[in-house]
């Protein structure tokens, strides 16, 4: 049986200070609970409600070998943990794993994200990510948490399959790495057509804020801009739209 002290220490994950403090972190559903367990991230314990777990027994029990621990608790209890509004009740709390170096990080393709503060944004760029093929992602310092139950949801699961490095100075970063043979695109609203551009050896393509674009130093630090050329009326393109319309370009094989 579960106590109030363990509710109350799992329900703090919902934020991100608590997240970050006891590297651990909240997935709710069960798909997105399997996906993780399969991707080998370690799950502590599995709560769920009682018309959860005797609509779903077979299921949820078979889960019981990959987790810790399952408990079944009251709808009221559930709400505390839950992180959406019309919940499957079923909620497993996750290990962080250990913090990935840069060294590790040796793509011909990787991604960076400068401060994008949309959770569901980066979420959907992790799962384009992953659709192309793709494994490696740097985020700056004021990007949206990945583990953040928006942007787990708008992943798709995908959060768990690629190696991402967190919070980083993103500009003495690409710095470094472009030291070492990368080319640094920068996603813009200008620039050269993603159609037209001749791809190199090894790149990183950076996707900027939603409302502000690129930061002036990233701009400096770029050796190109690329673009999804406007051909109608819109305004704008979405960033994780436009996330996939580009690596779409950047990953054919006979670019």
């Amino acid at each position: 049986m579960i106590t109030k002290a363990e509710l109350k220490y799992y329900s703090s994950f919902l934020k991100k200070n608590y997240r970050d403090e006891y590297g651990r972190f909240l997935v709710e559903g069960e798909k997105l609970i399997l996906e993780a367990i399969d991707s080998q991230w370690k799950c502590d314990i599995i709560l769920c409600t009682r018309d959860s777990y005797e609509q779903n027994e077979k299921s949820i029990e078979s889960l019981s070998v990959k987790a810790s621990r399952i408990e079944i608790i009251s709808v009221k209890d559930f709400q505390k943990v839950q992180s959406t509004v019309s919940s499957q009740g079923i909620v497993g709390v996750f290990e962080k794993k250990t913090k990935l170096t840069f060294k590790g990080f040796k793509g011909d393709l990787i991604i960076a994200l400068e401060n994008l503060n949309d959770p569901g944004n980066v979420g959907t760029i992790m799962r384009n990510t992953d659709w192309f093929g793709i494994n490696e992602m740097l985020l700056s310092k004021n990007c949206a948490d990945i583990f953040n139950p928006k942007t787990i949801r708008a992943s798709s699961g995908s959060v768990f399959h690629l190696k991402t490095i967190s919070d980083v100075k993103l500009i003495d970063e690409l710095t470094s790495f472009k030291m070492n043979g990368y080319t640094i695109l920068c996603a813009d609203i200008t620039g050269t057509k993603i159609y037209e551009y001749q791809k190199n050896k090894k790149e990183i393509i950076v996707f900027s804020n939603e409302a502000n674009g690129p930061t002036n130093e990233l701009l400096q630090l770029a050796d190109e801009r690329v673009t999804v050329p406007k051909k109608g009326k819109a305004e704008s393109l979405n960033v994780a739209s436009a996330s996939a319309i580009i690596l779409s370009e950047l990953t054919k094989t006979n670019k």
